[in-house]
């Protein structure tokens, strides 16, 4: 399925870009986020697991449980950002 995904402050500094749309198998938010760890090593270092990430489905806060759905949006923040 394709979903939109958003960078938000150092992990989009990180990363290099804003935002992607992305082909997933992913059902879940944990299984994008374990599937974009191995998207490059920029990916791996700003989502790795034990870093606090916040996540957003559709603009919603989100825990990993949270189903992703055909055209989602999700976003990747850390956990306090600036203007």
């Amino acid at each position: 399925m394709k979903v939109t995904i958003k960078y938000f402050a150092s992990i989009r500094e990180a990363i290099g870009q804003g935002s992607e749309t992305r082909d997933t198998a992913a059902t879940t938010l944990a299984g994008l986020r374990d599937e974009l760890l191995s998207a490059s090593p920029a990916h791996a270092q700003s989502l790795a697991r034990g870093k606090s990430v916040r996540m957003a489905l559709n603009q919603v806060m989100s825990d990993e449980s949270a189903l992703l759905s055909e055209g989602c949006e999700v976003a990747f923040f850390p956990p306090v950002t600036g203007g």
